[in-house]
């Protein structure tokens, strides 16, 4: 699979641009409801995903390697789903035909989220929906 084509496995759900927690003593992750300062929260793409990792260091960018063994990506993620030897959902945009479709199944973070931007603790928002 060359570039291009990973790179269209993802759904636009943005649930990796998600602010996430982890635990230092067992290294349990909690996801928040605060997403990237880059994230256009409309269409929930990434305002300079070019850019993203110089912007943003803490940024990575999902290899083969990465979904088959980062415990952050949800159950959803078209990344982690063919890591696992799964099949896509019906509302992932190479199925369905849509970029929508992901936001009517309610899969991806539009409506959901707040921006990083709005200077809240991210511990005052963890969320259990990612999943």
């Amino acid at each position: 699979m060359d570039s291009d084509e990973w790179e269209s496995l993802c759904d636009g759900c943005a649930k990796c641009c998600l602010i996430k927690l982890e635990d230092v003593d067992t290294g349990e992750i909690a996801f928040t409801e605060v997403v990237c300062r880059l994230l256009e929260l409309g269409t929930c793409a990434c305002s300079d995903y070019p850019n993203r990792s110089v912007r943003i260091p803490d940024c990575l960018q999902v290899t083969p390697e990465l979904a088959r063994t980062a415990n952050w990506l949800p159950s959803t993620c078209a990344y982690r789903l063919l890591a696992e030897g799964k099949e896509l959902s019906w509302w992932h945009p190479l199925i369905s035909g849509s970029r929508e479709t992901v936001h009517t199944a309610g899969i991806s973070v539009r409506d959901k989220v707040v921006h990083e931007s709005q200077r809240i603790d991210p511990e005052d928002h963890i969320v259990t929906w990612p999943e």
